[in-house]
């Protein structure tokens, strides 16, 4: 590889690794030779010469697999230009269990920094575990917990906002909301954004109008049952997820309740389901994809010794569909 690209073997390594003293004319004859030889560089020789596994590991515990695959591409897209590999490791348990499980990962695999998604990036004793083993970590849609480590999230809050507002915009005073899961920050977050928007447009909050979620099909179809048979039922409902949204509609078609017609439903994430169920889900969009890719970079700049990156927030937009509509609910506004 280096004879053909006419240089020093340690001149293809740093270029490989995206190192800052190659010359520009010289890392782009590399890069051009890799390409025309479809060349692979072995992790576990570039993990000799440099200590390092060129692994990074993305733990996860949220149960939605739409969501999970949005951030499966964009953190494996980000290690791929890095010539990294990504490892998706999923726990369960709390305290020590969960403490034991990260552990066991990082010492049977190497890893050598680790992506914490939502809710384990909330735990404290998880945090402190990583901190005293010294690995490089990053995380993904935090709490408010102050750390010095970077990390990537997005406006819940107001994102839930606006939906609400919007479904307001739309004639609807009668709003239903499914929480998602309790242990998630996110889930609380999206909650007070609903009750804010309701607050901002004088309309009164009814806690009998909010059912829990826990971000799973299963959980928005009961809450969705549990609400269409209340004697005034709401003719919106805001799930905090698109699985959940999507267990509002089947209980919709099940109950002969006309989407958007008689009932509007809105969603959040604008994950795959929104797009393929019926009628398409309005949405919130989660740039899910977006916010693993850019953890995976702040992650990559970590472990390269760059300065310390600052957290990223990144804009969400709603994505307006087939299944919220106009209504006249203009008698009801306690």
């Amino acid at each position: 590889m280096a004879r053909a690209a006419g240089v020093a073997i340690k001149t293809v390594s740093r270029a490989l690794n995206n190192e800052p003293n190659v010359r520009q004319d010289t890392r782009e004859r590399i890069l051009e030779t890799v390409k025309r030889l479809n060349y692979h560089p072995s992790l576990s020789a570039r993990g000799l010469a440099g200590r390092r596994s060129y692994l990074i590991g993305l733990i996860y515990e949220n149960p939605s697999a739409n969501y999970l695959v949005d951030v499966q591409h964009g953190a494996m897209a980000r290690c791929r230009e890095g010539r990294f590999q990504l490892l998706m490791h999923q726990v369960s348990g709390r305290g020590e269990e969960l403490e034991r499980d990260v552990i066991g990962l990082i010492d049977q695999t190497g890893v050598d920094g680790l992506i914490v998604t939502a809710p384990l990036c909330q735990s404290n004793e998880l945090i402190r575990t990583l901190d005293r083993r010294e690995i490089p970590f990053v995380r993904m849609a935090p709490n408010k917990m102050r750390h010095r480590t970077p990390y990537a999230d997005m406006d819940d809050e107001g994102a839930a906002y606006e939906m609400t507002a919007y479904l307001i915009g739309l004639g609807h005073r009668r709003i239903g909301f499914i929480s998602g899961h309790p242990e998630h920050f996110a889930s609380g977050q999206r909650l007070n954004g609903y009750r804010k928007a309701l607050k901002a447009h004088r309309i009164a909050y009814r806690a009998s109008y909010v059912r829990q979620g826990f971000f799973i099909f299963e959980s928005g179809l009961d809450a969705a049952r549990q609400l269409l048979a209340m004697p005034e039922p709401p003719t919106a409902i805001f799930a905090s997820n698109d699985d959940m949204a999507a267990g509002v509609l089947m209980a919709a078609h099940e109950m002969g309740i006309a989407v958007p017609d008689q009932l509007s439903v809105a969603g959040f994430d604008d994950t795959y389901i929104a797009r393929t169920v019926w009628p398409r889900l309005t949405t919130v969009h989660q740039p899910s994809y977006d916010l693993a890719y850019t953890a995976a970079d702040l992650l990559l700049r970590v472990l390269s010794s760059q300065p310390a990156p600052k957290p990223v927030r990144l804009p969400y937009r709603l994505v307006c569909r087939a299944s919220t509509g106009l209504t006249d609910d203009s008698d009801s506004h306690s």
